[in-house]
């Protein structure tokens, strides 16, 4: 009998390990990239298993999609439009954080302006939101740029990790940077901030959540219950600030940034869920004109930003939804 209920638990238990559909996410290592990190720990409540596999850079993820080894990715919206621009199958489903980066001067610079970087070496990764925010403000300031000598200022394309070792060095005299290595620079003090970077048409960068075209057509259940176990995952970082920092902090970062370095990297990145089809298409039109991503074909954003999924989701889990109109008190009646 012993035997038999083993037999029938170790079946159960199979089916249930079955009844799991796999969704293989795409992360980087950034603070607010933390809500979607945290999304496999909440994904059994929902049916998933989420295998996360970390990578340097938002382009990265590209030819891991293409190769049909990733299913779902977070990146700068930059990377994912330059990846949809080379036939990349992709949509954008929600957004996860929005800012997340900061222009970054080495301390006794004595930089003050952004036109003072004029005959300046600036630092920055290529292809996700802070290369484009650099080259909008450089437009705005009046500058040229280029990655070779004879322009205004001299742009040097560095990995996130090794910008803040050239600043150190004074290899490079600013650098545009994510969060929370910007943060970091400044906490350590090396780097003093010289912007916010937001001032210019595309505004506070948004983070983009993708998934392939292939789960978002074709596997609907799956892809809903993803932005569910999504929109959950980053309702809990917003209302559990606490827990959200221990996560990244020790989670993803394995203490390696302080408590200093996390709270000034999400005050400049906030969790969030959302996206607009305006920001998407701003990001593209201004990628194009700056020749951020080399692309042929720019996308348009009414093609691949399908928010169907997230508005579902907020549905179901009753977040953003508008409080019905208080009642009017009764009117007393007159006497007489």
């Amino acid at each position: 009998m012993h035997a038999k209920a083993l037999l029938a638990w170790l079946c159960l238990s199979s089916l249930a390990l079955q009844a799991q559909d796999l969704v293989r996410l795409g992360n980087l290592k950034f603070a607010h990239y933390g809500a979607v990190s945290y999304m496999k720990e909440l994904a059994p409540k929902y049916k998933l298993k989420i295998e996360e596999r970390m990578f340097a850079k938002g382009i990265d993820i590209s030819p891991a999609i293409v190769a049909g080894e990733i299913d779902a990715s977070a990146s700068a919206l930059d990377a994912a439009a330059a990846g949809r621009a080379a036939g990349v199958p992709i949509v954008v489903v929600a957004g996860f954080a929005k800012g997340g980066a900061r222009i970054v001067v080495g301390s006794g610079s004595g930089i003050k302006s952004l036109k003072e970087l004029k005959g300046k070496k600036v630092g920055v990764a290529r292809g996700g939101a802070q290369e484009l925010l650099l080259l909008a403000e450089l437009a705005q300031a009046g500058l040229t740029w280029s990655d070779k000598p004879g322009k205004d200022v001299l742009v040097l394309y560095l990995p996130f990790a090794d910008l803040n070792q050239a600043l150190m060095a004074k290899n490079i005299d600013a650098m545009c940077q994510s969060e929370p290595y910007s943060s970091q620079a400044l906490n350590k003090g090396f780097g003093v901030e010289l912007m916010k970077p937001y001032d210019t048409p595309l505004g506070e960068p948004i983070r983009a959540l993708v998934i392939t075209e292939k789960l978002y057509k074709e596997r609907r259940d799956v892809a809903q219950r993803f932005l569910l176990c999504f929109v959950e995952a980053t309702k809990k970082f917003i209302d559990e600030p606490a827990f959200a920092e221990k996560y990244v902090r020790e989670s993803m970062f394995k203490n390696q940034i302080t408590a200093d370095d996390y709270q000034d990297a999400i005050g400049n990145s906030p969790f969030s869920y959302d996206m607009s089809l305006e920001h998407a298409q701003i990001t593209v039109d201004l990628m194009a004109k700056y020749g951020v991503g080399k692309m042929a074909n720019p996308p348009k954003a009414a093609d691949w930003v399908k928010l169907d999924l997230l508005t579902e989701a907020k549905r179901q889990l009753k977040i953003d939804q508008p409080k019905p109109a208080p009642k009017a008190p009764a009117k007393k009646a007159k006497k007489g």
